[in-house]
């Protein structure tokens, strides 16, 4: 997704590169500063300023540290294409990973930058797009000419590739990524709290009897989700992370949930939820006629039911049968 400037971001830009601190500070001093504002941050992430990179800027190379930078934009948050808000959190998560790792490192830093706070700061990078993720070496004094951007194939994987990418530029090692658990601590003492006071009322209930395990329709569904679960092959496509649907060649627009060809048997998940459907409806039929239909009295009623279900039957087994030659132009059923 592209940026634009306005004129006011080439002044500030010159700027940067041209007017020097008053009172500029040494290698040292910027290393104690941006430790004390790593420890700020609970992902070990820099929030980027104009005033802080021109600090950086007038550090003599080789600088004592490199900085990786991940160029921000607020007003593109809601652009769906770029997923700009998923791909920063994987880059505080690399953050915070690699600070976990490596408590002391003093070699790499870790930034963001927002577009609409500095954007003298984008033009020094020469940023014209983003997503822009960049590493900025010892050594670098150009910093659009000298950074190494990350490509596209980098963060696609998100944090893990990140890492790789840290690794293969600055020869550390960011070590094993640690994602935050879906339940937070405070969450987890609550779910403690509410089982110490709910475990007396729930073995009172399992001694009585009176629980949902003891619930017989609770079986009898659970029982019905795990015959469609085996039957559609679920299980395979999550395994094998098997879509739903795929994009249509031809057109973009539309989704296939049918794949044609010989040997795709179930290739796509929306295949084999309509197979397993059909497998379902057939199997919930049979169980109504050898368990309820033997007890109702009227012969009519049984006449009619067993007709309809037939008719059912016949209509679910014949479009198992349509897909399977569909697919593979066999004349030859599935067996």
């Amino acid at each position: 997704m592209a940026i634009s400037y306005n004129t006011t971001s080439f002044f500030f830009t010159f700027l940067l590169l041209l007017v020097p601190e008053n009172h500029p500070l040494t290698s040292d001093d910027l290393v104690s500063e941006l430790i004390i504002l790593r420890s700020k941050s609970p992902t070990g992430v820099i929030h980027l300023s104009n005033k802080l990179l021109r600090r950086i800027l007038w550090i003599p190379v080789p600088r004592p540290f490199s900085f990786l930078i991940f160029f921000d934009s607020q007003k593109l948050h809601s652009e769906p294409e770029i997923s700009l808000p998923s791909r920063k959190k994987e880059f505080l998560i690399l953050s915070s990973s690699f600070h976990t790792n490596n408590p002391h490192n003093k070699k790499l830093f870790f930034f963001d930058i927002v577009f609409q706070e500095s954007q003298a700061s984008f033009a020094l990078f020469g940023v014209k797009s983003l997503p822009y993720i960049c590493l900025v070496p010892p050594l670098a004094t150009d910093f659009k000419r000298d950074s190494i951007r990350m490509k596209s194939s980098d963060f696609s994987g998100h944090a893990e590739s990140m890492a790789e990418f840290v690794e293969a530029k600055t020869k550390l090692t960011v070590g094993p990524i640690q994602r935050p658990g879906f339940i937070s601590k405070k969450q987890k003492i609550i779910i403690i709290a509410l089982g110490l006071i709910l475990t007396p009322f729930l073995v009172k209930k399992t001694v009585a009897g009176n629980t949902l395990l003891h619930n017989k329709h609770i079986w009898m569904a659970g029982s019905v989700f795990l015959y469609f679960f085996s039957v559609s092959g679920t299980m395979y496509n999550i395994i094998n992370k098997i879509p739903i649907a795929v994009v249509d060649r031809d057109d973009p627009k539309k989704l296939v949930f049918f794949y044609k060809g010989f040997g795709m048997q179930l290739e796509l998940g929306g295949e084999g939820f309509t197979v397993g459907f059909l497998y379902t409806i057939f199997g919930l039929l049979l169980a109504f006629i050898t368990h309820v239909l033997v007890h109702v009295k009227s012969r009519n009623i049984q006449r009619l039911v067993m007709l309809l279900a037939i008719f059912v039957s016949f209509w679910a087994v014949k479009n198992v049968i349509y897909l399977y030659n569909w697919k593979t132009g066999s004349g030859l059923p599935a067996y």
